[in-house]
């Protein structure tokens, strides 16, 4: 395990779950490689994180993006529970952390503080934000670039360790095209992460993890809006809780060797391949945000040239990296091993692991989901029915409760084991929503 920094920062750790064997001829290797932080503050429990000294914590700097478009007003209590929302997040604000408000709409305004400024967080400010908060009102269109360009602006600001964007829709981004946002996404990508929240039923879950998947934050639904406050309390403890921010996983192969993906699978299914950056000869570092106490597997698979057999050799060397100023990487000194052992042994070179199986079915529940739905609202009832009937499979195999709880609200169940399910007549909007904007999320492989 290393040693990161001072005390009080977590300390990583790097463990390898494989079946190195591969039978003669064989060139694909897979790993789940588990990467645990240990030791910094408490992820989800600002009550419980150590006690720190002035200056010990990681300075960090949140922008709190509401939306305010006219829909907002539509039930009148969904504006009134994003303003009580908001105000519980603040409340769960460090003291000392840089933070401002922004209300969106077709255009993105400073609520609180202004002047193209940060405000930082103490009895004063915190009070005077929530006073700002209760003059906003519901009124105009939807851009959803705007509000994390402002985001964008403000945060980098701030000379800060941790930026952290916090952003609450009910609406379909209508006033500006799909591209301008997948620009916007682009150029904010790296800068800060950000957790997105879709409220109500009248926004699209594409747009809403789209966000949270560029910007390496989380996405889900609160279909009612009475469950914002205690959402958004959630998600600042667990934005204070964070201690490093952009550590990157590099991943060095040997000359001859090509990687298929890096795919993080545990807590939830996010593919990392497309986003590597080169680090030098034969490395390559897949960005990873911001990380507090806690625990995240990635699967690993990579294309070695066949061997002889008894031949072995280093797939694959995983560390962990943080920008230094100056452009140049501190290692964060945890590291694992990824290798290949060619065997005659039918027995070794045939075993899956039980950790790569397990995520396989895991990344494999996700796009089953998302398929079968996607088929459900294009009318393709019989296509619909076989892949949520695969989810159905998988996720009882998998003792991925959750994921079950929330497909049986879309299909009714048969046989849970041989995937035998009928699609329900009538399924609620909210039911269908939750299912997808949730899709992603896993359960971890049983020790």
């Amino acid at each position: 395990m290393a040693n990161f920094a001072k005390s009080n920062v977590p300390q990583f750790s790097v463990d390898v779950y494989q079946n190195e064997y591969l039978p003669e001829g064989g060139s694909e290797v897979n790993a789940i490689v588990t990467v645990t932080a240990t030791g910094g503050g408490t992820v989800g429990s600002a009550v419980s994180a150590p006690v720190y000294t002035a200056g010990q914590r990681p300075s960090a700097a949140v922008a709190l993006m509401v939306d305010c478009s006219g829909s907002m007003d539509y039930p009148s209590a969904k504006m009134r529970n994003a303003r009580d929302a908001t105000a519980a997040a603040i409340d769960t604000l460090r003291d000392g952390t840089h933070f401002a408000v922004i209300g969106g709409t077709h255009v993105a305004k400073e609520v609180y503080p202004g002047g193209g400024r940060l405000a930082v967080a103490d009895a004063t400010t915190r009070e005077q934000a929530k006073q700002a908060l209760r003059r906003l009102s519901a009124g105009g269109g939807t851009a959803i670039g705007t509000w994390l360009r402002l985001a964008d602006r403000l945060l980098s600001a701030a000379d800060v360790t941790i930026r952290h964007g916090i952003l609450l829709t009910d609406g379909r981004n209508e006033h500006e095209s799909p591209d301008d946002l997948r620009a916007t996404l682009d150029a904010c990508a790296g800068r800060f992460t950000c957790d997105a929240r879709g409220v109500g039923t009248d926004w699209e879950v594409k747009e809403v993890t789209a966000i949270a998947s560029a910007l390496l934050g989380t996405a889900d639904i609160v279909a009612d809006p009475a469950g914002l406050a205690a959402d958004f309390t959630r998600m600042m403890e667990t934005a204070m809780g964070k201690e490093v921010a952009d550590v990157a996983l590099r991943v060095w192969t040997p000359v001859g060797t090509t990687i298929r993906f890096v795919k993080q699978v545990a807590p939830s299914v996010e593919d990392l391949t497309a986003r590597r950056t080169e680090a030098g000869p034969r490395a390559g570092d897949y960005p990873t945000g911001s990380w507090g106490d806690e625990s995240r597997d990635y699967h690993l698979c990579v294309e070695v040239p066949p061997a002889g057999l008894g031949r072995e050799m280093l797939a694959a060397r995983v560390s962990l990296v943080v920008p230094r100023p100056g452009g140049d990487a501190q290692n964060l000194g945890a590291q694992g091993l990824v290798r290949a052992v060619w065997t005659d042994d039918m027995v070794a070179s045939t075993s899956i692991s039980p950790q790569v199986a397990h995520y396989t079915g895991q990344a494999e529940l996700a796009q089953a989901i998302q398929q079968g739905l996607d088929l459900r609202k294009a009318g393709n009832f019989d296509g619909a029915t076989a892949k949520l009937g695969r989810a159905v499979q998988l996720a009882s195999a998998s003792g991925n409760a959750d994921t079950a709880k929330l497909l049986a609200k879309v299909v009714d169940v048969v046989d849970a084991a041989t995937g035998t399910v009928r699609l329900k007549t009538r399924v609620a909007e909210a039911d269908e929503m939750t299912l997808e904007t949730r899709s992603t999320k896993t359960v971890r492989v049983k020790k």
